[in-house]
């Protein structure tokens, strides 16, 4: 049989709940040959043995295989394990359930069962499915001890664990994936830089200087030339990261820059979901395209992005000569309060705060506060 390499991280732990399967239910047999004379129904027995066995082998063939590890099949699993314990009162005579050194027709088989939900679903789920088979084991025999509270604290430590394993396993997995894409990305776009650092850029900024130089309107054609120079150089050294449903905030600000537009970012990524970052994204390009309206084209403005862990802070601030005292009322009572209504719908929308500081003479800053809880996904 071959067996293609699994992409799965936490193959090494299917594995192990493989070989942990065989070796137990080899102890089970040698249990069951051992009271088989005791038992109140041996034919009995010995179907749930061959059950085991049957199971044992399809199971293991199904979790060698990434393709094989199933939800339902997995949870199947739990069910015929649990099953399978609770014939014990029909094959175990009294005398046996007596001696407490008799175990159960399963012995130690029942505890693979949770150990592979917790390999497939997580520390959570592992934990309960060992309190299934717990709260099994004492139904079958009819008694609560302190044999049964110690297997089951077992059961559950074990699906604990080896949850916490499997899920580690994966993010670190995935987190070593994305780096790798990040860097191999990077890479990419230092070539692609070089490239056009060698040709285009240096074109551009030959016409700026010139044009400059020539005045007139030369000089309207070199100040076009200089903005272009600049998204250029933004849009080779940085372009957004998406990582599955997220999307980089810090890398999207930083193509707003221009000649005029300065973007200052944390020197990490600021993921977050793709639709915070395409609504901060747009609000900020409301923000600077108000700059450009209102403040004039010589105006400059300044983009500040903080992450403060538990939130993200944007701010677009300009040198333009400012909102007078009363503006904002006016144009409310009038019905002309549209950028800043719908920045300020944008924000609410995303459950933050946007605050507009201006008056005249000393320009006007945006700050708009936006939670980050959703990086959790809460």
């Amino acid at each position: 049989m071959t067996v293609r390499p699994s992409r799965d991280p936490a193959a090494p732990l299917w594995r192990g709940v493989v070989v942990l399967r065989v070796v137990t239910w080899l102890f089970a047999l040698a249990v069951a040959i051992a009271h088989h004379n005791g038992f109140q129904r041996p034919w009995l027995g010995w179907v749930v043995i061959g059950v085991m066995a049957v199971w044992s082998v399809v199971s293991s063939l199904a979790y060698v295989r990434e393709n094989g590890r199933r939800r339902w099949l997995v949870i199947f699993d739990l069910v015929l394990t649990t099953a399978l314990l609770l014939t014990s009162p029909w094959i175990l005579s009294e005398a046996q359930f007596d001696n407490a050194t008799t175990p159960l027709i399963t012995t130690v088989w029942a505890a693979v069962a949770p150990i592979a939900v917790a390999t497939r679903f997580g520390a959570r789920c592992g934990v309960s499915a060992g309190l299934v088979v717990a709260v099994s084991t004492g139904v079958a025999r009819a008694n609560v001890d302190i044999d049964v509270i110690r297997d089951g604290v077992l059961l559950c430590a074990s699906g604990l664990l080896v949850g916490m394993a499997a899920t580690l396993a994966r993010s670190s997995a995935e987190a070593l994936a994305r780096a790798l894409r990040t860097e191999a990305a990077t890479a990419e776009r230092e070539r692609l830089a070089r490239s056009i650092h060698d040709s285009v850029l240096q074109v551009l900024a030959r016409v700026r200087r010139r044009g400059l130089e020539a005045g007139g309107e030369a000089a309207e054609l070199a100040r076009l030339a200089g903005e272009q120079e600049v998204a250029l150089r933004a849009l080779v050294s940085t372009e957004p990261t998406r990582s599955g449903d997220t999307v980089d905030l810090r890398s999207a600000l930083q193509l707003l820059s221009t000649t005029s537009v300065q973007v200052s970012t944390p020197a990490g990524t600021v993921d977050l979901p793709a639709h915070v970052t395409e609504e901060l994204v747009a609000i900020t390009r409301e923000a600077l395209a108000n700059v450009e309206k209102h403040a004039g084209p010589d105006a400059h403005a300044w983009v500040l992005l903080e992450d403060l862990g538990d939130e993200v802070v944007v701010s677009v601030r300009d040198d333009g000569p400012g909102i007078a005292g009363g503006r904002l009322e006016q144009a409310a009572a009038e019905g002309r309060l549209g950028v800043v209504k719908s920045i300020r719908g944008r924000v609410d929308d995303l459950g933050g705060t946007a605050v507009l500081d201006s008056a005249p003479g000393r320009g006007t800053e945006w700050e708009v506060r936006v939670p980050t809880t959703m990086r959790d996904g809460r």
